[in-house]
């Protein structure tokens, strides 16, 4: 069930390496988180340059305008090796395909618990059924 919203500067990359960019970060989930076929909800924003502001060298990492920012909202069920596995594999996959530097790789995983999520219809397909009065 991950959201995922990635964030890269206009006109950064192809129509086929966003592409690309969709597939790589969703098999990385695939095979990290277990995430089922189809559980696909994936958006990308362009940025111009000035709408797309960051720390060049924080936490000592250089960063350049090939920057992605990937943010993950997911349910809070994986534990910490998953989440370095997925942070690895994404990292790994997008230097492979695309080229792009590992240190222009950017992650943010926000976790909520399961219940906080309606997939369609108004219904919290995940959350316990209230027992009946």
């Amino acid at each position: 069930m991950p959201l995922t919203q990635i964030s890269i500067r206009k006109g950064s990359k192809t129509e086929a390496q966003k592409r690309t960019l969709f597939n790589e970060i969703y098999t990385s989930m695939r095979e990290t988180f277990n995430v089922p076929e189809d559980d696909r909800f994936m958006t990308l924003s362009e940025h111009a340059a000035e709408d797309f502001v960051f720390g060049r060298h924080y936490m000592n990492i250089a960063r350049s305008d090939d920057l992605i920012l990937i943010r993950l909202t997911v349910s809070d069920t994986r534990n910490t090796g998953q989440k370095q596995a997925l942070f690895k594999r994404i990292a790994d996959s997008l230097e492979h395909e695309l080229g792009v530097r590992p240190e222009d790789v950017f992650i943010s995983l926000v976790e909520t618990k399961s219940e906080n999520w309606s997939f369609g219809h108004g219904i919290a397909q995940y959350a316990e059924k209230a027992p009946q009065t």
